[in-house]
Protein backbone atom coordinates (compact mmCIF):
# COMPACT_ATOMS: atom_id res chain seq x y z
CA UNK A 1 0.00 0.00 0.00
CA UNK A 2 2.94 2.36 0.37
CA UNK A 3 4.22 1.96 -2.41
CA UNK A 4 1.35 2.57 -4.02
CA UNK A 5 1.17 5.81 -2.42
CA UNK A 6 5.14 6.73 -2.90
CA UNK A 7 3.74 5.77 -7.37
CA UNK A 8 0.65 8.21 -6.90
CA UNK A 9 2.10 11.08 -5.65
CA UNK A 10 5.17 10.78 -8.19
CA UNK A 11 2.38 11.12 -10.83
CA UNK A 12 0.00 14.11 -9.16
CA UNK A 13 3.81 15.73 -9.06
CA UNK A 14 4.59 15.14 -12.64
CA UNK A 15 0.90 15.97 -13.78
CA UNK A 16 1.76 19.35 -15.24
CA UNK A 17 4.57 18.03 -16.90
CA UNK A 18 2.65 15.06 -18.59
CA UNK A 19 0.00 17.95 -19.48
CA UNK A 20 2.02 20.44 -21.19
CA UNK A 21 3.86 17.39 -23.32
CA UNK A 22 0.42 15.06 -23.97
CA UNK A 23 -2.29 17.63 -24.40
CA UNK A 24 -0.08 19.65 -27.08
CA UNK A 25 -0.05 16.59 -29.07
CA UNK A 26 -3.35 15.19 -28.73
CA UNK A 27 -4.37 18.87 -29.98
CA UNK A 28 -2.36 18.33 -32.78
CA UNK A 29 -4.06 15.39 -33.66
CA UNK A 30 -7.20 13.94 -36.18
CA UNK A 31 -8.24 10.93 -36.64
CA UNK A 32 -8.62 11.64 -40.47
CA UNK A 33 -5.51 12.46 -40.50
CA UNK A 34 -3.39 10.30 -38.51
CA UNK A 35 0.07 11.09 -36.62
CA UNK A 36 1.42 13.24 -39.17
CA UNK A 37 3.63 16.19 -39.46
CA UNK A 38 2.65 18.52 -37.86
CA UNK A 39 1.73 15.57 -34.60
CA UNK A 40 5.69 15.08 -34.65
CA UNK A 41 5.92 19.07 -34.23
CA UNK A 42 4.22 19.21 -31.04
CA UNK A 43 5.57 16.17 -29.86
CA UNK A 44 9.18 17.38 -30.61
CA UNK A 45 8.57 21.03 -29.08
CA UNK A 46 6.41 19.44 -26.03
CA UNK A 47 9.71 17.26 -25.49
CA UNK A 48 11.72 20.33 -25.50
CA UNK A 49 9.36 22.55 -23.36
CA UNK A 50 9.29 19.90 -20.93
CA UNK A 51 13.47 20.07 -20.92
CA UNK A 52 14.00 16.72 -22.24
CA UNK A 53 17.19 17.86 -23.92
CA UNK A 54 17.99 18.28 -27.52
CA UNK A 55 20.45 15.55 -28.15
CA UNK A 56 17.69 13.20 -26.46
CA UNK A 57 14.45 14.52 -28.42
CA UNK A 58 16.41 14.38 -31.98
CA UNK A 59 17.10 10.76 -30.94
CA UNK A 60 13.70 9.87 -29.89
CA UNK A 61 11.79 11.51 -32.64
CA UNK A 62 13.83 9.69 -35.56
CA UNK A 63 13.26 6.44 -33.77
CA UNK A 64 9.51 7.63 -33.96
CA UNK A 65 9.56 8.63 -37.39
CA UNK A 66 11.25 5.31 -38.77
CA UNK A 67 8.56 3.62 -36.94
CA UNK A 68 5.41 5.65 -38.70
CA UNK A 69 7.27 4.76 -41.92
CA UNK A 70 6.74 1.02 -40.96
CA UNK A 71 3.18 1.32 -40.27
CA UNK A 72 3.65 0.38 -36.47
CA UNK A 73 1.79 4.07 -35.21
CA UNK A 74 -1.73 4.79 -35.95
CA UNK A 75 -2.76 7.24 -32.93
CA UNK A 76 -1.91 9.01 -29.87
CA UNK A 77 -1.90 5.63 -27.83
CA UNK A 78 0.23 3.80 -29.88
CA UNK A 79 2.65 7.21 -30.37
CA UNK A 80 2.88 7.15 -26.72
CA UNK A 81 3.62 3.44 -25.91
CA UNK A 82 6.41 3.46 -28.45
CA UNK A 83 7.62 6.67 -26.94
CA UNK A 84 7.90 5.54 -22.95
CA UNK A 85 9.71 2.53 -24.43
CA UNK A 86 11.95 4.42 -26.82
CA UNK A 87 12.72 6.48 -23.43
CA UNK A 88 13.12 3.30 -21.46
CA UNK A 89 15.97 2.34 -23.28
CA UNK A 90 17.77 5.46 -22.87
CA UNK A 91 18.31 5.02 -19.02
CA UNK A 92 22.02 3.63 -18.79
CA UNK A 93 21.32 -0.07 -16.26
CA UNK A 94 23.59 2.10 -13.87
CA UNK A 95 21.17 4.71 -13.55
CA UNK A 96 19.05 2.49 -12.31
CA UNK A 97 20.43 1.52 -9.07
CA UNK A 98 18.37 2.67 -5.56
CA UNK A 99 19.90 3.73 -2.77
CA UNK A 100 20.68 0.80 0.39
CA UNK A 101 21.65 2.95 3.26
CA UNK A 102 22.53 -0.74 5.29
CA UNK A 103 25.24 -1.31 3.07
CA UNK A 104 27.53 0.01 5.62
CA UNK A 105 27.67 1.22 9.04
CA UNK A 106 28.02 4.14 9.50
CA UNK A 107 26.41 4.78 5.67
CA UNK A 108 27.81 8.52 5.36
CA UNK A 109 25.93 10.39 3.03
CA UNK A 110 27.06 13.99 1.79
CA UNK A 111 24.84 16.12 0.52
CA UNK A 112 25.31 18.99 -1.54
CA UNK A 113 24.20 21.57 -3.76
CA UNK A 114 23.45 25.25 -4.70
CA UNK A 115 20.81 27.32 -2.36
CA UNK A 116 17.82 27.49 -2.88
CA UNK A 117 17.28 23.71 -4.11
CA UNK A 118 15.62 22.48 -0.74
CA UNK A 119 18.52 20.89 0.18
CA UNK A 120 18.37 21.57 3.97
CA UNK A 121 14.90 20.46 3.79
CA UNK A 122 15.33 17.50 1.99
CA UNK A 123 17.93 16.09 4.72
CA UNK A 124 15.39 16.53 7.20
CA UNK A 125 13.22 14.46 5.73
CA UNK A 126 15.21 11.85 4.38
CA UNK A 127 16.63 11.66 8.21
CA UNK A 128 12.78 11.15 9.13
CA UNK A 129 12.20 8.56 6.57
CA UNK A 130 15.06 6.53 7.43
CA UNK A 131 13.77 7.14 11.01
CA UNK A 132 10.50 5.36 10.50
CA UNK A 133 12.40 2.94 9.03
CA UNK A 134 14.06 2.34 12.60
CA UNK A 135 17.59 3.39 11.92
CA UNK A 136 19.58 5.65 14.31
CA UNK A 137 20.05 8.93 12.32
CA UNK A 138 22.80 11.86 13.03
CA UNK A 139 22.92 14.85 11.09
CA UNK A 140 26.33 16.73 11.41
CA UNK A 141 25.93 21.08 10.08
CA UNK A 142 28.94 21.51 7.60
CA UNK A 143 27.08 24.91 6.35
CA UNK A 144 29.15 26.91 8.69
CA UNK A 145 29.22 30.02 6.65
CA UNK A 146 25.90 31.07 7.89
CA UNK A 147 24.62 31.02 10.68
CA UNK A 148 21.03 31.12 9.56
CA UNK A 149 21.69 27.55 8.40
CA UNK A 150 23.25 26.04 11.29
CA UNK A 151 19.83 27.37 13.72
CA UNK A 152 17.40 26.09 10.06
CA UNK A 153 19.04 22.61 10.45
CA UNK A 154 18.51 22.64 14.13
CA UNK A 155 15.15 23.82 14.23
CA UNK A 156 14.71 20.61 11.44
CA UNK A 157 16.51 17.76 13.49
CA UNK A 158 14.90 19.11 16.47
CA UNK A 159 11.50 18.34 14.90
CA UNK A 160 12.14 14.91 13.29
CA UNK A 161 14.09 14.17 16.84
CA UNK A 162 17.69 13.56 15.56
CA UNK A 163 20.99 14.18 16.85
CA UNK A 164 22.89 17.14 14.92
CA UNK A 165 26.48 18.09 15.36
CA UNK A 166 27.17 21.77 14.94
CA UNK A 167 30.02 24.28 15.43
CA UNK A 168 30.18 27.72 15.59
CA UNK A 169 29.89 30.13 12.54
CA UNK A 170 32.67 30.58 10.82
CA UNK A 171 34.17 26.96 12.20
CA UNK A 172 36.16 24.82 9.53
CA UNK A 173 33.31 22.54 7.58
CA UNK A 174 36.06 19.82 7.70
CA UNK A 175 36.17 19.57 10.82
CA UNK A 176 32.10 19.29 11.69
CA UNK A 177 32.28 16.42 9.13
CA UNK A 178 34.73 14.69 11.20
CA UNK A 179 33.14 15.03 14.30
CA UNK A 180 30.06 13.64 12.80
CA UNK A 181 31.41 10.55 11.60
CA UNK A 182 33.30 10.33 14.89
CA UNK A 183 30.25 10.64 16.93
CA UNK A 184 28.17 8.23 14.53
CA UNK A 185 30.95 5.18 15.34
CA UNK A 186 31.37 5.89 19.09
CA UNK A 187 27.26 6.55 19.43
CA UNK A 188 26.41 3.08 16.92
CA UNK A 189 24.52 5.10 14.90
CA UNK A 190 23.27 3.47 11.24
CA UNK A 191 23.63 6.82 8.85
CA UNK A 192 25.72 9.86 8.94
CA UNK A 193 23.52 12.82 7.14
CA UNK A 194 26.39 15.62 6.70
CA UNK A 195 24.71 18.84 5.06
CA UNK A 196 27.15 21.54 3.64
CA UNK A 197 26.94 25.16 2.56
CA UNK A 198 25.19 25.59 -1.02
CA UNK A 199 27.82 25.97 -3.25
CA UNK A 200 27.64 28.13 -6.54
CA UNK A 201 28.82 25.43 -9.37
CA UNK A 202 30.60 28.37 -10.81
CA UNK A 203 32.99 28.85 -7.95
CA UNK A 204 35.83 26.67 -8.01
CA UNK A 205 37.36 27.76 -4.38
CA UNK A 206 34.00 26.38 -3.20
CA UNK A 207 34.17 23.19 -4.93
CA UNK A 208 37.76 22.74 -4.15
CA UNK A 209 36.05 22.90 0.03
CA UNK A 210 33.30 20.39 -1.09
CA UNK A 211 36.66 18.12 -1.78
CA UNK A 212 38.63 18.70 1.00
CA UNK A 213 35.54 17.20 3.30
CA UNK A 214 35.14 14.56 1.42
CA UNK A 215 39.13 13.69 2.15
CA UNK A 216 38.60 14.22 5.93
CA UNK A 217 35.58 12.26 5.85
CA UNK A 218 37.46 9.58 4.23
CA UNK A 219 40.21 9.72 6.56
CA UNK A 220 37.82 9.30 10.01
CA UNK A 221 36.15 6.29 8.12
CA UNK A 222 38.00 4.54 4.76
CA UNK A 223 35.86 4.15 2.49
CA UNK A 224 33.26 7.14 3.08
CA UNK A 225 31.59 9.10 1.77
CA UNK A 226 28.86 6.01 0.51
CA UNK A 227 26.92 8.34 -1.34
CA UNK A 228 26.99 11.91 -2.72
CA UNK A 229 23.79 12.87 -3.20
CA UNK A 230 23.06 16.08 -5.10
CA UNK A 231 19.95 18.34 -4.49
CA UNK A 232 18.79 19.58 -8.02
CA UNK A 233 15.60 21.96 -7.89
CA UNK A 234 13.25 20.32 -10.82
CA UNK A 235 12.23 23.71 -12.34
CA UNK A 236 15.20 25.07 -13.30
CA UNK A 237 15.24 22.33 -15.88
CA UNK A 238 18.33 22.68 -18.31
CA UNK A 239 20.30 24.67 -15.72
CA UNK A 240 20.53 21.28 -12.97
CA UNK A 241 22.52 19.64 -16.15
CA UNK A 242 25.18 22.53 -15.79
CA UNK A 243 25.21 21.95 -11.32
CA UNK A 244 25.12 18.08 -12.33
CA UNK A 245 28.18 18.49 -14.38
CA UNK A 246 30.21 20.64 -12.13
CA UNK A 247 29.65 18.60 -8.94
CA UNK A 248 30.21 15.21 -10.66
CA UNK A 249 33.63 16.83 -11.28
CA UNK A 250 33.75 18.20 -7.97
CA UNK A 251 32.17 16.79 -5.51
CA UNK A 252 32.21 12.80 -6.95
CA UNK A 253 28.06 13.33 -6.66
CA UNK A 254 26.85 9.36 -7.18
CA UNK A 255 22.77 10.06 -6.42
CA UNK A 256 20.68 12.52 -6.88
CA UNK A 257 17.54 13.74 -4.79
CA UNK A 258 15.06 16.04 -7.48
CA UNK A 259 12.84 18.55 -5.69
CA UNK A 260 9.73 20.84 -6.37
CA UNK A 261 8.70 18.54 -9.51
CA UNK A 262 4.89 19.27 -8.41
CA UNK A 263 3.56 21.88 -10.76
CA UNK A 264 6.93 21.94 -12.77
CA UNK A 265 6.58 21.67 -16.87
CA UNK A 266 10.12 20.56 -16.98
CA UNK A 267 9.95 17.10 -15.26
CA UNK A 268 11.56 15.82 -18.81
CA UNK A 269 15.08 16.90 -17.22
CA UNK A 270 15.46 13.82 -15.22
CA UNK A 271 15.55 11.72 -18.20
CA UNK A 272 18.37 13.81 -19.58
CA UNK A 273 20.23 13.32 -16.62
CA UNK A 274 20.03 9.78 -15.93
CA UNK A 275 20.61 9.31 -19.50
CA UNK A 276 23.91 11.91 -19.79
CA UNK A 277 25.37 10.92 -16.29
CA UNK A 278 24.16 7.85 -15.79
CA UNK A 279 23.57 8.34 -12.09
CA UNK A 280 20.21 7.62 -10.48
CA UNK A 281 18.10 9.70 -9.02
CA UNK A 282 17.26 8.14 -5.23
CA UNK A 283 14.21 10.57 -4.13
CA UNK A 284 12.20 13.32 -5.37
CA UNK A 285 10.43 16.28 -3.37
CA UNK A 286 6.96 16.18 -4.70
CA UNK A 287 5.58 18.78 -1.92
CA UNK A 288 6.12 20.33 1.14
CA UNK A 289 5.07 17.79 3.44
CA UNK A 290 7.54 15.79 5.66
CA UNK A 291 6.33 12.94 3.88
CA UNK A 292 6.44 14.68 0.40
CA UNK A 293 10.59 13.05 -0.30
CA UNK A 294 9.60 9.80 -1.69
CA UNK A 295 12.13 6.60 -3.46
CA UNK A 296 12.28 7.41 -7.26
CA UNK A 297 10.61 4.81 -9.41
CA UNK A 298 11.78 5.24 -13.34
CA UNK A 299 9.19 2.80 -14.55
CA UNK A 300 6.65 5.16 -12.63
CA UNK A 301 8.19 8.08 -13.80
CA UNK A 302 7.94 7.53 -17.22
CA UNK A 303 4.27 6.35 -16.67
CA UNK A 304 3.26 10.05 -15.66
CA UNK A 305 4.91 11.60 -18.12
CA UNK A 306 4.04 9.43 -21.31
CA UNK A 307 1.15 7.70 -20.82
CA UNK A 308 -1.59 8.75 -23.20
CA UNK A 309 -4.30 9.59 -20.49
CA UNK A 310 -2.65 10.25 -16.83
CA UNK A 311 -3.43 8.15 -14.48
CA UNK A 312 -4.65 10.83 -11.89
CA UNK A 313 -6.87 12.41 -14.11
CA UNK A 314 -7.85 9.08 -15.05
CA UNK A 315 -9.14 8.05 -11.76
Amino acid sequence: MAEKSFVGKLKRGLFMTHTEMIERVRDAFTPELGVDQSVLDALEESLLGADVGAEITVELMDSLEETIRRGEIRNIEDLTVRLKAEARELIPDRAMRTLDPSAEKPFVVLVVGVNGTGKTTSIAKLARLWKSENREVIVGAADTFRAAAIEQLQEWTDRVGVPLVRHKEGADPGAVAHDTVAAARSRGSDIVLIDTAGRLHNKGHLMAELAKIRRVVEKELPGAPHEVLLVLDGTTGQNGIAQAKAFLESAGVTGLIVTKLDGTAKGGVILSIMRDFEIPVYYVGVGEGMDDLIPFDPEAYLDSIFASEHPVAAS
